[in-house]
């Protein structure tokens, strides 16, 4: 009997062995996702009022991004980002986006992608030049991450800045909206900066939404508008070495 029983602890130390051996051989990070990157493609230069294409390639890794979530073409006249139009893109499979434009007089123009994939966001920006028009000293129309936000910074432009806000598809009064913006810097998610929303409802009474950074460079407020109306949102952007804000404006039913 007392055989026996040396032989069964014996054997249970043997599995418990095994076990341990086991664990170790399993990996304990997960593979991280490897990050989305966006070919755009610019002219350098095309005339007024003629149809131009611009395209961006959609990759992650060596795949080809078919489902992306938004791809979306923001273009404005050099100074004028207050007066930028947003153009929708054509899937062409493969990962490729195009869309077509005009522009209507000669200029120096920008052109940046909005790319929501697979939990990211990334938004290069390239130049164009229409027509006669000449780059300032300086400029290159293959730049991108250019950061030109036009003249409603007070407290002037960082160069290489670049905010999107996603513009709510709905809002209704006594439900919460929430209020999506993502900040780069270089081409890179801009981290732990504080980001709030300065809501004015349409009789210039302020409220303020701070945002919790749910994922590196996204920044999320849920608010719920207290009336129906035109709300003006301007998002502030500070950290020790920047301070910048861009409006918005947001139809509340």
């Amino acid at each position: 009997m007392k055989r026996f029983v040396i032989f069964m602890l014996g054997v249970a130390m043997l599995a418990v062995v095994a076990a341990c051996g086991k664990e170790e051989d399993v990996p304990t990070d997960a593979a991280l996702p490897e990050p989305l990157e966006v070919e755009l493609t610019v002219p350098e230069q095309a005339e007024a009022n003629e149809p131009v294409t611009v395209s961006a390639l959609v990759m992650q890794g060596n795949e080809e991004v078919e489902d992306a979530t938004e791809v979306e073409f923001e273009i404005w006249e050099e100074g004028k980002k207050d007066d930028s139009i947003h153009v929708e893109s054509t899937n062409e499979k493969k990962g490729i986006y195009s869309a077509e434009t005009t522009f209507e007089q000669d200029g120096i123009y920008h052109v940046q992608v909005h790319v929501t994939a697979r939990g990211m966001h990334i938004m290069p920006e390239k130049q164009i030049q229409i027509g006669e028009a000449e780059l300032a000293e300086g400029d290159d129309s293959e730049s991108q991450e250019l950061g030109e936000h036009g003249d409603h910074h007070d407290h002037g432009t960082t160069e290489g800045l670049a905010i999107h806000f996603m513009q709510p598809e709905e809002s209704k009064t006594g439900s919460e909206t929430e209020l999506m913006t993502h900040v780069q810097l270089e081409g890179k998610a801009l981290e732990n900066t504080n980001v709030r929303y300065e809501i004015a409802d349409p009789a210039d009474e302020i409220q303020w939404a701070e945002t919790e950074e749910t994922k590196p460079g996204e920044y999320i407020a849920n608010y719920k508008f207290p009336k129906a109306g035109t709300y003006k949102v301007t998002i502030h952007i500070e950290n020790e070495d920047l301070h910048e804000h861009e409006e918005h404006t947001v139809e509340v039913k």
